[in-house]
């Protein structure tokens, strides 16, 4: 297999803020925001400073928010300035940067412009923009309970914009016009072009959600149903493209930038047969690699700080204690996390086109201040095959000094991702056959994604 990086530089870089995880907005009220009351801190500092976003289904659905001290109705969640507050000390600490959901599901203006005012002065500058709602394409969905909040005759594009209007008018009113506005937080093109046609001047960037499994009755491979092997196949490689494509050239068009803030391995609730894979690992280095390339400038995968047992299957982290959306006790990372880590070491590079011959492979360059960051994802499966050997060519005067990787017995293996460190290869062991001035020679094994950094001479 053969890895070539062009001397080229091309448009699109890898950012801080392609190393995100998205919240559901409940999760605002979780006490481990405190820096003092656990880990998640430290978790997220893992991450450098990462991309922070709330929202997800509770926004429209299970948040109440309050400044007042009111009592939330039934099956709510009150989220209070407190609430706010508490998040922020973490945010600070990691140095994050942060995009809200203001709730739309319960129709009131005046009570979202109050969360971006106290918002505002809870994160200040860390606070990127708020988003108006959450997938209001889905605002009438009834494919499971408690997903409908709006009526099919009443609820299109141009409803859901009227109240945006609404939402837009009161935060001015309340705040100036100095807060950014993302949406509109939909995987619909339709939509997305609604919202750039309304030519709000405060939005910052088109948002678009997408997940890579979400037939979730579907067993077929390949296919788009949440089996492992689904990730791993070309056919999820190909899809993210095509449909990211979309949004790229909606928000290329309106000159804006492409915030993917809801996306991850699966859609489906419950736990599945993606959950906790290796074949997730794999997947997330690829996806946020493939995506920043493309030109994606944001993104965040969706989570959740329930419990590893039985919450959701696509959070880069759960809680060791609890069940389901109730988690508790240490903040404990997913494989997929390990996968957002190896793709944080090439943050503040810029692309460089790589050519690649060879199957069940993908590889990404990034040029940084000193360095080519070189990162190969091998999706040929542990379970069946051995190592492969790779020559890796990259313009000269850089050689290969240190490499850091995620590694598994095989893609299916659950809960079993190893990552190990960025650091010089060692003396033996370390695969390398050859390492000299712009070419190294190193067998790499299977189920791994490897990052290799070149170093000027």
């Amino acid at each position: 297999m053969d890895v070539d990086v062009s001397t080229d530089p091309a448009s699109t870089a890898l950012s801080a803020d392609n190393i995100g995880i998205s919240f559901e907005a409940t999760d605002l009220t979780d006490p481990r925001w405190d820096p003092d009351a656990g880990n998640l801190d430290e978790v997220l500092a893992k991450l450098g400073s990462p991309g922070l976003r709330f929202g997800g289904n509770q926004l429209d659905r299970g948040m109440f928010w309050t400044s007042s001290g009111e009592q939330p109705p039934a099956g709510r969640v009150a989220v209070t300035p407190e609430d706010l507050n508490r998040v922020a000390r973490t945010v600070e600490k990691v140095d994050a940067s942060v995009t809200l959901g203001i709730p739309l599901g319960d129709y009131d203006p005046e009570r979202g412009a109050d969360m971006v005012a106290h918002a505002k002065q809870a994160f200040g500058p860390h606070l990127l923009a708020v988003s108006i709602g959450n997938e209001p394409n889905g605002f009438t969905a009834d494919h499971r309970e408690g997903l409908k909040i709006r009526d099919t005759a009443e609820w299109d594009e141009d409803a859901y914009l009227t109240q945006v209007e609404a939402y837009r008018t009161a935060i001015e009113q309340r705040v100036g016009d100095d807060v950014s506005l993302v949406g509109p937080g939909a995987a619909e093109g339709s939509w997305m072009t609604a919202f750039l046609d309304a030519g709000f001047d405060e939005t910052v960037a088109l948002s678009q959600h997408w997940y890579a499994t979400y037939e979730c009755t579907s067993d077929v491979v390949p296919g788009r149903g949440p089996e492992w092997e689904n990730l791993v196949n070309p056919l999820a490689h190909d899809s993210a493209e095509r449909l990211l494509s979309i949004g790229l050239d909606k928000a290329t068009a309106a000159d804006i930038p492409l915030w993917v803030e809801e996306t991850g391995p699966t859609s489906c609730p419950g736990t599945n047969d993606t959950s906790r894979t290796h074949a997730s690992a794999l997947w997330t280095v690829d996806y946020v690699l493939h995506a920043a390339e493309m030109g994606v400038e944001r993104m965040n995968m969706h989570s959740m700080l329930g419990a590893c047992k039985g919450g959701a299957p696509m959070s880069v982290v759960c809680s060791a204690e609890g069940t389901g959306e109730d988690g508790d006790g240490e903040v404990l990372t997913q494989p997929n996390f390990q996968g957002l880590r190896l793709a944080e070491i090439g943050v503040g590079g810029t692309f460089h086109d790589v050519a690649v011959s060879g199957s069940d492979a993908y590889a990404y360059a990034v040029r940084t201040e000193g360095s080519y960051i070189v990162t190969i994802v091998n999706n040929a499966d542990a379970a069946q095959y051995g190592s492969r050997e790779v020559t890796v060519t990259v313009p000269e005067g850089f050689t290969a000094e240190r490499a850091a990787q995620i590694h598994a017995p095989s893609n299916a293996a659950q809960s079993e991702t190893g990552y190990r460190e960025l650091a010089e290869f060692a003396d033996s062991g370390s695969g390398v056959k050859t390492a000299e001035d712009g070419r190294l020679v190193i067998d790499i094994a299977p189920s791994t994604a490897t990052t290799i950094e070149f170093v000027h001479a």
